[in-house]
């Protein structure tokens, strides 16, 4: 029952572990850079306007939630995450369907909804394997990056977020893939939402749209601040279903469609 989630992360295992140390290290080395920015980055918020201070979370930079809320969580490792879950849930069907080996592929006595579905589940372990690496990564430079204001059950319910952001987005990259065949379709309109989805996170109250910040998962993954209170379970709740939504849609149209040649 298993054949094809363990035949997808074995045959992606390269690029995946690429992925994964990419992201961690990319998290670790900004983490580490907050005794020198503590300082420095709040004397260069003070010069920004008040309204841009708000939006990029840079009223409380000084403190360990507050440098690792608005920059390593709040826009480097996300914005990484929502590419790798473009990346990885494009390959889900749209990969094979362009290159033309997904009807070899389903000669196999294997179903359409079995197929993303396991491919789908891949991507939910590596998704969460990454944020694991993430994890582990802050509780080993903790001491030493002066971060021991955020504890690690602080750091987990973050690190937990970050999963499901990845896995939302990568739900939107199955569920379009699994719809149109098409990788490039998924990486404009995944690029598209991702931009629209940040910016209104960050801007729509400067905007007078604050109610289009509900609409972004950018809001649930960070809006609960669990770098200060821990998990948010209703905002955490959202991204699951957010993701269930966008498989279950893909993997309806995918098996009501004539496949690609």
């Amino acid at each position: 029952m298993t054949t094809v989630m363990v035949k997808t992360l074995r045959d992606g295992r390269r690029a995946l572990i690429g992925w994964a140390v990419g992201i961690t290290l990319a998290a670790t080395l900004y983490a580490s850079f907050f005794p020198q920015m503590a300082q420095s980055g709040a004397e260069q918020a003070e010069n920004l306007p008040e309204g841009l201070r708000e939006a990029l979370r840079m009223d409380d930079i000084a403190s360990a939630p507050g440098y690792l809320g608005s920059t390593v969580f709040g826009l480097i490792v996300p914005l990484l995450v929502m590419f790798f879950g473009a990346a990885t849930g494009a390959r889900a069907t749209a990969a094979d369907e362009e290159a033309g080996t997904l009807d070899l592929l389903m000669a196999y006595p294997i179903t359409r909804t079995t197929l993303l579905l396991q491919r789908f589940a891949a991507l939910v372990l590596i998704a969460t394997g990454i944020s694991a690496a993430v994890w582990l990564a802050m509780l080993a430079i903790r001491g030493a990056a002066e971060l021991t204001a955020v504890s690690p059950a602080q750091f987990a319910a973050q690190c937990l977020n970050l999963a499901l952001l990845a896995v939302t987005f990568g739900a939107l990259a199955v569920g379009l893939g699994a719809a149109t065949g098409s990788r490039g379709v998924v990486f404009a309109v995944t690029a598209v939402v991702g931009v629209l989805a940040y910016a209104a996170h960050t801007f729509a109250d400067q905007l007078g749209v604050g109610w289009a910040a509900y609409l972004s998962p950018f809001h649930y993954y960070l809006d609960g601040e669990p770098l200060r209170h821990g998990l948010q379970w209703g905002n955490s709740v959202v991204l699951l279903a957010a993701s269930v939504v966008l498989v279950a849609a893909g993997t309806y149209v995918f098996n009501n469609r004539d496949l690609s040649a």
